[in-house]
Formats: C-alpha cells, structure tokens, sequence
C-alpha cells in the first residue's frame, strides 16, 4: 500500500482538524491526504523524515503534522472508526484472544526505552500486543525493553480500544498466553476480567494438535511480525514513545483495513 486508499481517507478526514482554504494568503499549505501519503511512506520505508520524497512536500511539515495529530490521538480515533467498521462488516472474534509481546532495537533512546535482556543489554523497547482470533490488533502498549511481559499483561488488556462485549455463560472469551505469563497474579488479574485463561506453564510438556484444539498463541506473532513489516516500528528512532506509538497506531489501522479487505 503506497497512498492512502479512499476508503480510509474518507474515515479519517473527518476526524482531522479543519483545513486551510486555499484562498489563505502566504505560503501554500500541503494538502492533509498528502502529508497522511508521506506518513505512510515514512512507515512502510523506515526513511528518516528530512529524506522525504519531494511529492509529499516538506519532510518537516510532514513530521510537525504528525506530532500535532498524534498529541490529538488521531491515529487511534481512526483505529477505534476502522475496528467498528469491520466489527460491522467481518465481526471482531472475541472468543479466542491472545497477547504476547515483540522487542525491537532503540539506538537513539528516549522515554520507555530500557537494556534488552535478549539483545545483549543494547536499549530497546518492547510492543505489547492484544489480537482477535484473526490477528486484528484490539490494543497497544509500549514498555522499556526490560520490562517483564507479566508486568504490562493487565495494562495490555484494559486498553483494548473499542467496547469488549460482556462473556456470556454461552460466549466465553478465552485468552491465550504464553509461559513469560505464567504466574498466579496474572492468572487471577485474567479471571476477574472474565476470560478463561490459557497460559501455557512452564515444564508443561507439548501437546499434540488436535481439530478441535482452538487455542492459538501463533497468531498474536503472526500480527507482530506484520508489524515489523513496517520498517519504521523494527528499530525504533522516536525518542518520544508517544510518536513511536503514533506509528504502531497507523500500522494498526493498515492492518485492520488489509483483514476488512482480505477477510
């Protein structure tokens, strides 16, 4: 995806501030659709923002854009619209949800950077994610790069970003967890929020896959690595952790729309 497809832009620009008109005296003002096409071009390409394609205008107004739209939470507003427009049309898969986390390199620092344990204590941070059945991407959260997986578990779950229905005796919500969550804490924080956990323990031995074994941790890593698809959230340059989840919020939304497409 190269430009910004009108369905999405027909979403989003009612959520933008208002723009100039083009009669405004001084110096002409860039479109909103093409600042949004050179915000995806900087997330899909991993460019730095001063080596901006010319046909997307100014890499600093595009930047200074960017930082205005994510302060006034624009990416996630289009987020919430695009997760209700494919709850309408394909219907979130409540029923079987799985979290799980994915580091990536921080070179440049910042807030919410830390030592990466698996990465021979280089700075790094850490996206933790909360998907559907299909991998739709329900919540974000950003961490240090040490901050253990239990320790965000709760905060990941409690910041889904549209409306969880309430389980039903008839329509259990299970979550499924690997062993970086096995630890009572967690399992009782999950419980309470209604789901019926599957956390893979430590020392348990493999079980075969069955037909009818529903329960899936490879899809919350499958949506990782569609993530780090995006060459601007694989090493993290933001120093400000809000404009590096500005861009996972994006990415979010990108995926949304690829799953309301492709099914």
């Amino acid at each position: 995806m190269r430009r910004i497809p009108d369905h999405v832009w027909n979403e989003v620009k009612d959520i933008l501030p208002q723009e100039k008109p083009p009669e405004t005296v001084g110096r002409p003002a860039v479109s909103y659709r093409t600042v949004l096409d050179g915000i995806l071009y900087v997330l899909r390409t991993g460019c730095q923002w001063k080596s901006l394609p010319k046909e997307y205008g100014s890499g600093s107004t595009c930047h200074r854009r960017f930082q205005e739209w994510v302060r006034s939470a624009v990416f996630q507003k289009l987020w919430v619209r695009l997760l209700e427009i494919y709850d309408d049309v394909r219907g979130i898969k409540w029923r079987w949800q799985s979290l799980d986390s994915a580091s990536v390199k921080a070179p440049l620092g910042g807030n919410k950077t830390g030592a990466n344990p698996t990465d021979r204590g280089k700075l790094g941070t850490k996206r933790h994610i909360l998907t559907d059945q299909k991998g739709v991407p329900l919540s974000v959260v950003i961490t240090a790069a040490n901050t253990h997986d239990m320790k965000a578990a709760v905060e990941t779950l409690d910041r889904i970003v549209v409306k969880r229905p309430r389980p039903r005796k008839y329509r259990r919500q299970n979550l499924c967890l690997d062993k970086g969550y096995d630890f009572p804490e967690i399992e009782l924080e999950v419980v309470k929020r209604r789901y019926v956990s599957h956390i893979r323990h430590r020392g348990e031995k493999r079980r075969k896959k069955g037909r009818h074994n529903k329960r899936r941790r490879w899809v919350v890593e499958r949506t990782n690595s569609w993530h780090n698809r995006f060459r601007k959230l694989l090493i993290r340059y933001e120093k400000k952790s809000e404009n590096y989840l500005g861009l996972v919020q994006l990415a979010c939304c990108i995926i949304v729309y690829r799953r309301l497409i492709l099914g």
